[in-house]
């Protein structure tokens, strides 16, 4: 994972990396290590953020509430 892919999935979950931070229990200084490329990002960070990130569409897709107008109707 980039840099940039790290970034690009925490805006996709709209967290921050303090938000990151607290749920996974990493130091708040690790993740801006991995944007400047100081420490590589390990392997379990894309893991982590692809299951979050498909959770995420799950809870959209089948639990968040239906936009109106958004449900077919065939009357």
């Amino acid at each position: 994972m980039t840099p940039d892919q790290f970034a690009e999935a925490l805006l996709a979950l709209s967290w921050k990396q303090s938000d990151f931070c607290r749920k996974t229990g990493v130091t708040p200084n690790t993740p801006s290590r991995w944007m400047t490329e100081k420490t590589p990002i390990p392997l379990w960070v894309p893991a982590y953020l692809g299951a979050m990130l498909d959770l995420a569409a799950l809870h959209a897709k089948y639990i968040a509430p239906a936009k109106p107008g958004a449900a077919d109707s065939e009357d």
